[in-house]
């Protein structure tokens, strides 16, 4: 049986998502419309926005739905001139200039106000320390398995992904206060408060708000406290095996679901193919960046090596990963490992 460690990328698709999700599909109405048809699909929508404003500690009004993570944060960004550093994702790094520093993992913002800075990466699930007066954040990995609230986080706008909180691919949403100066990037009808026209998507929204709570309560249940003690397990397993590993961000603050680590001289493509030939779902950094066969600047930005940088994987894992399915991917990569030096 295959065994999926590749949540950062994407995540299982949650029963109460899918659930919401096809009871959404009975309802015929566009939520534009006036009629009885329209209005309950309209409410499908705005009970999810409630959803997810409760979840990231929001007012409804503050949540604009989008087609994910990328739109939100070209909505957010686009245009500001906003600073920030090399360990963005790519979606981030289309318009911005990537100029601040990062030492000894952290980035390091001179001006809040003119920065944005992620709440935790994706590939090292290091998580950042966010100023006070912040004007942008992505929290896409750090949503649902760290405390946040848009509230008392003192960030201008954040964005998320639903697919990374075990909702549907294709929609997401920007997280900002009502009377923020925001032009929208996508011009129509004015739906979604004049910020991103286009009829809703009704149906992935409905999952991702079933998705928003069921996080919540995840984090609120300590779920990703059992899943941070199988990381650990899973570290100093494959430690044990071999010596020589790098593990990047250990000793930092980190999700708790995410190792990367590095075996110089094994490319991290090719172990990530002979795990996959394993049976386990691995990857070798973003899933943005997948079949680009290049060095990740986010681990370049944290000082490694291109040979030390080229040969990390990582490895992420959700709420129903199992000891039994971490010991034995560390099992069949320490044997492959092993196999591979002698040859």
């Amino acid at each position: 049986m295959r065994v999926y460690l590749d949540h950062n990328a994407t995540t299982p698709l949650r029963a109460e998502a899918r659930a919401a999700m096809l009871a959404a599909m009975d309802v015929v109405g566009n939520p534009s419309s006036v009629h009885a048809e329209g209005r309950a699909a309209k409410g499908i929508v705005e009970t999810a926005r409630a959803r997810v404003a409760e979840a990231v500690g929001a007012s409804n009004a503050d949540v604009v739905f989008t087609s994910g993570a990328t739109e939100a944060a070209a909505l957010a960004l686009a245009g500001r001139g906003l600073h920030a550093a090399p360990i963005e994702h790519d979606a981030v790094h289309a318009w911005v200039d990537a100029d601040l520093p990062v030492v000894d993992g952290l980035v390091q913002v001179a001006d809040p106000g003119a920065s944005t800075v992620q709440l935790a990466n994706s590939e090292t699930g290091i998580v950042q320390d966010l100023p006070q007066g912040l004007a942008v954040s992505d929290i896409t990995q750090g949503f649902g398995k760290l405390p946040f609230a848009f509230s008392w986080s003192g960030v201008g706008m954040v964005f998320l992904s639903a697919h990374k909180f075990g909702g549907p691919k294709g929609v997401g949403a920007l997280i900002f206060p009502q009377g923020t100066d925001i032009a929208a990037q996508i011009k129509g009808g004015g739906q979604e408060m004049g910020r991103r026209s286009g009829t809703e998507n009704v149906i992935a929204i409905a999952g991702m708000g079933a998705a928003a709570t069921a996080a919540q309560k995840d984090l609120v249940d300590g779920k990703w406290d059992r899943v941070a003690k199988l990381r650990n397990i899973l570290e100093n397993a494959i430690e044990a095996a071999e010596k020589d590993t790098i593990f990047v961000g250990k000793g930092f603050q980190r999700l708790p679901n995410t190792s990367c680590f590095a075996s110089p001289g094994w490319k991290g493509e090719t172990q990530v193919m002979a795990m996959d030939l394993a049976g386990f779902a691995i990857s070798a950094g973003s899933a943005c960046s997948s079949g680009k066969v290049k060095t990740s600047r986010v681990l370049k930005a944290l000082g490694l090596d291109d040979e030390t940088a080229a040969s990390a994987i990582r490895v992420s894992l959700g709420v129903e990963t199992t000891e039994d399915e971490v010991m034995r991917f560390a099992q069949a990569w320490s044997e492959k490992r092993a196999r591979r030096k002698a040859a």
